[in-house]
């Protein structure tokens, strides 16, 4: 391979990737190139074009490294590479990739940091899936990668047939030459490999779109179809053991004291061993390591903070004051002078409180481990593939280059694989049981015990109204800094304030004359990560919650008085779509039924519902769902739609039912049973339309949660005239 050949291809990423701001001490580092992981150990008559494009005498493999949790981004990676390349994307093979920094995500930062999302991304070696940042951080860079190896391998064919370049063309894998002759692009990848990628390229028109903005079935229909797709917990290995262990339910603290007298003597039960915070089983099957790991009886030390849900709300309580405030981004008018003024029908208070929340996936956390003297494979599914060969390297002491993590599909994740507890968990127990391959599985119940929640939350809002308008709303809100937890558990400090806090509230397209939005920041108890929707999932519901509060309370019709407040053209056209798709004519249609609507603007997504139910003598049923969003551009409109079900599902199942709430230190839901989602017997009618406005093409996995609770608690209010402030709604109403 040439010299040349090797440094444009080591280049190309990062060469073609945008360069927002910089930061003096980064920014030499944020312009060196990052190496094409794909050339280590390439072979003769292989080509890596890019680091997303690998092809060998089997055919052609697209690299995805964004990691599939059941939203269909390994096909949608799939079609933006085969777009530009031209190839069938049920035709060739798919690979999540081996860890790089070529693979950092340069959007995911952008809802916390906007602005600096590529420059953090790169700095901090990202390469995280999560914050619905697939589509906007790979929309250009995968259709550049596609279309550079398609030009590259075109130059190929104009060297080794002596034809102009100009002359020729593709065709599902092939190049086409002058005279009809079809290459394949397996025979031109060693000529290809040898020269430098074509980067000066012109993507296709979106009218000559093949695949993109279409609908497609998905790769992994079949395989999930059929039950053969290989989950990391259905990873096997000759010679396998299995595991699981208990680990402290107070997170973070360590164990007292443990017998394992009994356990020892269980059938299939090869070892009992101490893991950091708990103790693991290893046995010959995964249902003996669950009932033995069980049977031990241990000892906790409690847990660094509160031990109990009451005491944790006194801390928020506590820290809604001025000397803890953590972000205003919103402070608009004369918000003190006005709620002093006008009269007491004119005022309007609320207290809203939300619980902590349980991502509590299908499939539960698990890895398999083997580690010899010389090398560490880890299959699993993850979001941070870098972060966890971080952190195996340290606590192994194992280099990077002798840990290879193979990258599984999950069975769920809504930000749950954020986190690598489980990961160091399984190496633990594989760093004593050299040259044996052990699946560590946590239980259920160990699952959602250790799980790191979204966090519990509570605001405090007042508003005025005048006039039949609402011109008056300022909102305080008080957490922890989920941001903060999960950076300290990557290594990393939080760079600034925690924007989490209060976006879903401040970034809202509304034009209220007196508009203010404050974030207090309660120290960490439980230790909290991201959950779908992030900060937006529980200040979506406070902030549509209050602004309906408000417009009932000055005499407005819902929907109208938000499409008059709306200062943002995409939001009032997705507002106004609304309003034509479920017919809106008020919030009472007739005695006992009520219509709410809500509108969240998260993730550059502006989406709304409207919720419709009806008041029964067994309790409330939800009758039909109405939801409009605007992504900017559609990719894969049958995809769409399906975030969207899920998100309302999700959202409207989490709001009836779901909490966490803690004694003794650990949280006490710890299955299904306690912590329900909506029964298939709850789920509605649902109308859906999605608008191409945006000027910016948005990813919609998480914009479909926020506006969820709210619009379905306005619905309820207008059918029975009982306002909900806290969820979940079970507290407050019964349902049917």
């Amino acid at each position: 391979m040439s010299k040349l050949g090797t440094f444009t291809r080591r280049t190309f990423l990062i060469g073609s990737a945008a360069i927002a701001g910089g930061i003096a001490f980064g920014t030499y580092k944020y312009l060196t190139p990052a190496d094409n992981p794909l050339l280590d150990g390439l072979k003769e008559g292989e080509a890596a074009l890019t680091p997303f494009v690998k092809i060998d005498a089997n055919g052609v493999t697209l690299i995805t490294p964004r990691a599939d949790k059941g939203q269909g981004v390994y096909s949608l990676q799939a079609m933006l590479l085969a777009e530009e390349l031209d190839v069938d994307p049920y035709q060739v093979t798919l690979s999540p990739g081996k860890p790089s920094l070529a693979y950092y995500n340069g959007a995911v930062m952008d809802e916390a940091m906007p602005g600096f999302g590529d420059v953090i991304g790169k700095l901090l070696g990202f390469q995280i899936t999560g914050g619905s940042s697939t589509v906007p951080d790979l929309y250009q860079r995968l259709r550049m990668a596609g279309a550079v190896a398609r030009e590259t391998l075109k130059m190929a064919a104009s060297v080794v047939y002596n034809v102009p370049l100009e002359a020729l063309t593709t065709e599902n894998g092939f190049v086409i030459l002058p005279d009809e002759r079809a290459i394949s692009y397996q025979e031109l990848a060693p000529s290809a490999a040898n020269i430098a990628p074509q980067n000066e390229v012109t993507l296709r028109p979106a009218s000559q779109w093949r695949y993109l903005g279409k609908p497609h079935q998905r790769l992994d229909t079949l395989a999930k179809s059929t039950g053969t797709q290989n989950y990391g917990i259905d990873m096997q290995a000759d010679n396998m053991v299995y595991a699981s262990v208990r680990a402290n339910p107070g997170l973070g603290a360590p164990v007292k004291s443990f017998n394992a007298s009994s356990a020892k003597k269980m059938r299939g039960v090869k070892r009992v061993m101490p893991i950091t915070n708990g103790v693991a089983v290893v046995a010959d099957n995964t249902w003996r390591a669950f009932k033995a790991v069980n049977a031990i009886e241990i000892e906790w030390q409690p847990a660094p903070y509160p031990a109990n849900s009451a005491q944790m709300w006194q801390v928020l309580e506590n820290h809604i004051q001025p000397e803890f405030e953590n972000i205003q981004r919103l402070d608009n008018g004369r918000v003190e002078q006005v709620l002093a003024g006008g009269t007491p029908t004119e005022l309007v208070s609320a207290e809203y409180r939300t619980p902590y929340l349980a991502h509590a996936p299908l499939e539960p956390m698990n890895a398999t481990v083997l580690i010899t003297d010389t090398r560490i494979d880890i299959w699993t599914g993850t979001q941070i593939p870098r972060f966890i060969e971080n952190h195996v390297a340290q606590l192994t002491g194992y280099a990077k280059a002798n840990i290879h993590l193979h990258v599984l599909p999950m069975g769920g994740s809504f930000g749950r694989r954020l986190e690598d507890t489980y990961v160091l968990q399984a190496v633990e127990i594989a760093m004593a049981m050299k040259g044996t391959p052990v699946k560590m599985t946590w239980s259920r119940e160990e699952d959602m015990s250790h799980d790191y929640p979204r966090p519990m939350t509570l605001a405090r809002a007042k508003g005025r109204v005048s006039n039949g308008q609402v011109v008056a709303m300022d909102m305080q809100l008080v957490s922890a800094s989920l941001m903060a937890s999960w950076f300290g558990r990557i290594d990393n400090a939080l760079p600034g304030p925690d924007a989490t806090i209060t976006t879903g509230a401040d970034d809202q397209p509304y034009g209220i004359e007196h508009y203010r939005v404050t974030g207090y920041k309660a120290p960490e108890m439980v230790p909290i990560s991201s959950w779908r929707s992030v900060g937006a999932s529980q200040n979506g519901f406070y902030h549509e919650s209050f602004l309906d509060e408000l417009i009932v309370q000055a005499g407005a019709d819902p929907m109208a008085e938000r499409i008059r407040l709306c200062n943002d053209p995409v939001a009032d056209q997705v507002l106004a779509t609304l309003a034509e798709l479920a017919n809106w004519q008020g919030s009472m249609p007739s005695k006992n039924r009520g219509r709410g609507v809500a509108m969240t603007r998260s993730f550059g997504v502006a989406c709304a519902y409207v919720v419709d139910v009806t008041n029964t003598p067994a309790g409330i049923r939800i009758d039909k769902v109405y939801i409009v969003a605007d992504v900017g551009l559609v990719l894969d409109p049958v995809n769409v739609e399906a975030q969207l079900f899920g998100a309302a599902i999700w959202g409207l199942g989490h709001a009836i039912n779901c909490e966490l709430t803690y004694d003794n230190y650990a949280p006490q839901q710890t299955n299904y049973h306690q912590y329900q989602g909506m029964r298939l017997n709850q789920v509605p009618e649902f109308h859906i339309k999605v608008l191409e406005n945006n000027q910016s093409i948005k990813g919609i996995g998480e914009p479909g949660v926020p506006p969820a609770a709210p619009a379905l608690a306005n619905a309820i209010f207008a059918a029975t005239g009982k306002r909900i402030r806290e969820l979940p709604m079970n507290k407050t109403v019964s349902f049917i």
